[in-house]
This record gives C-alpha cells, sequence and structure tokens, in this order.
C-alpha cells in the first residue's frame, strides 16, 4: 500500500494544472507514474529513463521523460507539492489527535461535583446561617500554591476576601493540624480564638476535610455569650463535610478546565502560525468578543461557550492549502472559494469532539450575514447563533484593523465607522451597539501597528 496516493492527489485540478503549465513552459512530454510504476499522468513514455519521487525516504512515484534535467524539474515540484500535502494531512491527524486527549479528560470531569469554589463556600455559608446561630461565618481555604490559610468567603461584621491569616491563627491552625472540629464558648478568655474579625464570645469550627486532605477550616461565631451543644456540631460538621468534597471537586475541575483551556489556546496558536500575516489575530479576536459578551451581560456559561469558539473560529483552516492560506497578493475568485470552506471544516472537526458540539454553531456560522448574504449557509437575522453574530463583528474589525502584506490596516476610527456603516446588514445592531460601547470604554483596542 502507497505512503502516499499519488494518484489521487494528481486528481486535483490545482496539481494538474499546474503540472500542465510547467511541462508547457519547458516544452516536455512526461507521464508520471505511482510507486507501483502505474502511470497516472501523461501518454506512457516509460521506454525512457525514469527518476524516482523521494518523500520522507520513501519512493512515491516516477517521472519519466526524454530531457532527464528538465524532467528532475517536474520531480522538484512534486516533491515540494507531496510533501507540503503530507505535512498538512499530519496537523490535521495532530489536532484530532490532542482533541480527543482533551476529550478523555472532559469525560472524567463530568463525573465530578462541577460546582464553582465560591458558589460552594456562599452555599455552605447560607446553610449555615439557617440552621446555626451565628453573627459571623468564615470559609477559610488553604491556598494551593503559596499554603497559606486564606478568606474564601463569608459573612458578618469585617472580613476581606482573599485575606491572608497569620500562621499561628489559634483554634483555625489547630483545626487545621488536627483535622478535628471543636467548640469554644468562651473565646474572650481564651486569646487564641481571636480572628482579627470582630467581637467573638462563642464559636464552632469544623475542619474541610476530604479524601484525608484538609482543604480549610470553617468557623461560625457570636458576638454574645452562647453555648454551642453537641448538636450543633454535628449538624455543623456535616454541613461542612459535604461542602469539602464539592469543593475539592470543584478545584479538580477548575484545575482540568484550566488545562483544557490552555491546551485549546496552545492549538489555535500552532494552527495560526500556519499564516504569518494574522500572528494574534486569535486572541484579538477573543478579547474583543469577550468585551462585546460583557456589554450584552451574557452569562457566564455563553462566555465560555463565546471564548472556545473565538478560539477555535479558524481550526477549519488546517484544510486550506499553504499556497492560499500564505499567499502575499490579492485572492483570486477561486481561491476565495477554498478559504470560504473552513467554516464547513471546522464544523467537521469540532463534530467528533461530544464536549465541543455547542460551539460549532459558533465556529460554523462567523462568517453568516445579518442580511442573509453569508456563507456557508446564507442563514439571516436571528437564525444565526447569537456566538457567531459577535465572532463576526469581533473577526471583521481586527481584519480591517491589521496589516496584510498588500494592505495596510484601516485607522481604529475608520475600521469603526465600517462596522457602524455595517449595522442591521452584515452585522446584528445590537452587537454592533454593544461593541461601540465596549469601544468607548476602552475595552476594545485594533492591533499594534505592524502586527
Amino acid at each position: 500500500m502507497d505512503l502516499f496516493n499519488l494518484r489521487k492527489f494528481l486528481q486535483k485540478k490545482d496539481t494538474i494544472k499546474l503540472i500542465d503549465s510547467l511541462t508547457n513552459s519547458l516544452g516536455i512530454n512526461v507521464c508520471i507514474a505511482d510507486s507501483t510504476d502505474t502511470v497516472i499522468y501523461g501518454a506512457d513514455n516509460r521506454n525512457h529513463s525514469g527518476l524516482p519521487v523521494i518523500v520522507n525516504d520513501a519512493s512515491v512515484g516516477w517521472v519519466y521523460g526524454q530531457d532527464t534535467a528538465k524532467s528532475e524539474t517536474i520531480v522538484t515540484l512534486l516533491h515540494h507539492m507531496v510533501k507540503t500535502e503530507m505535512e498538512r494531512k499530519a496537523l490535521a491527524t495532530e489536532t484530532l489527535d490532542k482533541y480527543n486527549e482533551i476529550t478523555m479528560l472532559y469525560d472524567f470531569v463530568e463525573k465530578v461535583n462541577t460546582f464553582n469554589v465560591k458558589e460552594i463556600a456562599n452555599f455552605l455559608i447560607n446553610q449555615v446561617l439557617a440552621q446555626i446561630k451565628a453573627d459571623n461565618v468564615l470559609v477559610i481555604l488553604k491556598n494551593e500554591i503559596s499554603g497559606k490559610l486564606e478568606i474564601a468567603a463569608g459573612y458578618g461584621t469585617t472580613y476581606d476576601i482573599g485575606k491572608e491569616l497569620p500562621q499561628q491563627t489559634g483554634a483555625v491552625c489547630d483545626i487545621m493540624l488536627s483535622g478535628k472540629a471543636a467548640i469554644i464558648n468562651d473565646c474572650r478568655s481564651n486569646s487564641s480564638c481571636v480572628l482579627d474579625i470582630g467581637n467573638i464570645n462563642s464559636m464552632i469550627c469544623a475542619p474541610l476535610k476530604a479524601k484525608e486532605k484538609t482543604l480549610g477550616v470553617v468557623t461560625a461565631s457570636t458576638e454574645k455569650s452562647y453555648n454551642y451543644c453537641a448538636d450543633d456540631l454535628r449538624f455543623f460538621c456535616t454541613l461542612v463535610s459535604q461542602a469539602a468534597f464539592a469543593i475539592d471537586n470543584a478545584r479538580l475541575y477548575e484545575s482540568l478546565k484550566g488545562a483544557f483551556i490552555k491546551t485549546v489556546h496552545t492549538l489555535a496558536e500552532t494552527i495560526e502560525q500556519r499564516d504569518p500575516y494574522t500572528g494574534g489575530h486569535t486572541k484579538r479576536v477573543m478579547s474583543f468578543s469577550i468585551a462585546i459578551a460583557e456589554t450584552l451581560k451574557l452569562s457566564s456559561r455563553e462566555r465560555e461557550r463565546l471564548e472556545l469558539a473565538s478560539v477555535l473560529h479558524d481550526i477549519g483552516k488546517i484544510g486550506v492549502s499553504d499556497n492560499v492560506l500564505r499567499k502575499t497578493t490579492k485572492l483570486t475568485d477561486e481561491e476565495f472559494e477554498e478559504i470560504k470552506t473552513h467554516p464547513a471544516s471546522g464544523q467537521q472537526i469540532l463534530s467528533y469532539i461530544e464536549e465541543l458540539r455547542d460551539i460549532i454553531p459558533g465556529v460554523k456560522s462567523h462568517h453568516e450575514r445579518f442580511d442573509g448574504k453569508g456563507y456557508p449557509e446564507g442563514l439571516k437575522g436571528t437564525d444565526i447563533d447569537l456566538i457567531a453574530r459577535i465572532i463576526a463583528v469581533a473577526d471583521s474589525f481586527d481584519a480591517m484593523t491589521s496589516d496584510r502584506p498588500y494592505r495596510k490596516g484601516l485607522p481604529f476610527e475608520v475600521a469603526l465607522s465600517e462596522v457602524k456603516k455595517c449595522s442591521g446588514t452584515q452585522f446584528d445592531a445590537d452587537v454592533v451597539e454593544a461593541f461601540i460601547k465596549a469601544c468607548s470604554e476602552n475595552k476594545i483596542r485594533p492591533a499594534e501597528p505592524g502586527k
């Protein structure tokens, strides 16, 4: 079996056109055979000497012609074209392999609690206040990097989120070390109980323990004298224990999610490097898109979907040939048609990844127009996914303000005027309004000169 299907490659219209043009300009007749020496191009003239087409130390075909020197030119062309095609396919395969690895991570993450740590802490405080007498409640967590105790959430007279507690914080430190809950009903006579959060008389404390590790401590206290009892402690510990496992799972989820997002960004940057003239485009489109989303007050889930879709909006360009993607002059109509295939290619790639399927509409439709004159499907108005409508504005604005080999980027105000002019036709008017507001608040700036 051939390492590379030369016959299929030579069936491409652009490939045949290029070889025909070169043989005509050289004034030679050649025939090309695949690795089995079966003629796949030109009239059979294998009675002449054959030159092998070697790629990666393997022969993928042969070129036969009367003029050996000129035939070598055809061999050189084929070698370059085949090598480029193989590299493109290798990149596509590597991309899908990386996504499969990420999918495995997400399959695992789906099986754990994915609540936000802050939300869990605040939910715990509300449950404590509803069931146990307290004027102050603090959720204190051990910083995973520094190892120091910090206030993650609180209720009461005085507390600062993120405030580090002294290493020798009396009861809190003791509970962290022992992993055992405690009741202290006379804090005024016990200086070690002081947490610097106001006047404390009685306090109940429990460790946030999960999987044999102590994540932090939760304290509930009163300003007036109060006797916490064993029932209070038991119920308090039950709440804290449940929260501990949720926090531990949330931290794991956030860690995996962070690794996933970082991998997606790295992958997008790798793909972007194929086009040396769009450096930083992906990051800017994401930044502009998020700024628009903030103005529109999208939910955190929609912002997450937008972030991933904006980072991967051009992933389909791995299927666009280098001679088109790297072209330094204006594209021909035929070349532009090839560029226009990238949204559908992006859809195909992402369809293999269950966890990324909900961002497909944003990736596939970011070149649709609000008036229905876009591509690939000619969708109109709100039939276009909102994520795609946002990316469309961000993507177009960055394209207008970025330098290209064949033109300079437009000044900021000129590009902004172009966006306004296209409001309601090319772009969603509500998205344009949010975009303009974000610009006025200096949340959106164009690419730096020369970028």
